[in-house]
């Protein structure tokens, strides 16, 4: 029941200080496997005036899609990614998966501010008061998505078109022997990590603009996108 997750995971049901409480924090977590340690994950990391998307990869056996739903459905403020990807490692899917959660996201009631993705097996060395303070102190209004222009031994990720195979039952990319168009508006394309800290207004002009969306479409072919499209979209000039 519950009651009974609640109460015996010790989740916090409070804001702990005036300052978390006015400062939400958005979360998306894609997670495939190994239940407890997504507990564990959310106990740590749960504030009930924060939002959190959990997206499910949808070829996780079906008992494990209904235990996080059962966890999920105790809490206001977390749900299940409204649309779902079968996720593969270094393919468009993973980047498309945090796209679904940030639609969902940005069209909740809870005025978050930055957003954080994470991973099934992510854990947090810092609490929600110290990761508030370290984006107030450095990063008010800015994002946490560091990169550098792409370099030589990455350039083949994105010069030639990657394709999705399954060997024995595993999907994996691999590259085709097509060559990609240029980037699309001219872009530059940096790259740096798939992990980020993103400021709500960043995130509804990912969604929005001309450039982003054509940045997304160009990249459904590439090696890992996510490595490459956040940190891009975020070097455009304003």
């Amino acid at each position: 029941s519950c009651s009974t997750v609640l109460k015996t995971l010790h989740f916090i049901t409070r804001p702990l200080s005036d300052e978390e409480g006015n400062f939400s924090l958005a979360y998306i977590i894609t997670i495939h496997k190994e239940l407890e340690m997504f507990v564990r994950l959310l106990r740590a990391i749960y504030m009930p005036q924060n939002i959190y998307c959990i997206h499910v990869d949808e070829k996780s056996p079906r008992d494990y899609k209904t235990a996080v739903q059962n966890i999920v459905k105790c809490f206001e403020n977390i749900f299940i990614s409204s649309k779902r990807e079968h996720v593969v490692y270094a393919g468009f899917s993973r980047l498309q998966a945090d796209i679904n959660c940030m639609r969902d996201l940005v069209n909740s009631k809870v005025q978050w501010n930055y957003v954080i993705n994470l991973c099934g097996q992510d854990y947090p060395l810092k609490t929600n008061k110290e990761i508030i303070q370290y984006i107030k102190s450095k990063w008010n209004g800015k994002n946490i998505t560091p990169g550098i222009v792409q370099p030589l031994h990455m350039k083949h990720r994105t010069e030639v078109s990657y394709r999705e195979y399954i060997h024995s039952g595993v999907p994996y990319v691999y590259p085709a022997k097509i060559r990609k168009a240029q980037p699309p508006h001219n872009l530059t394309i940096y790259f740096g990590s798939a992990y980020y800290i993103l400021t709500k207004d960043f995130v509804e002009f990912t969604l929005t603009d001309a450039r982003a969306k054509a940045l997304l479409e160009w990249s459904r072919d590439t090696y890992s996108p996510d490595e490459h499209y956040w940190v891009t979209l975020n070097r455009l000039p304003g």
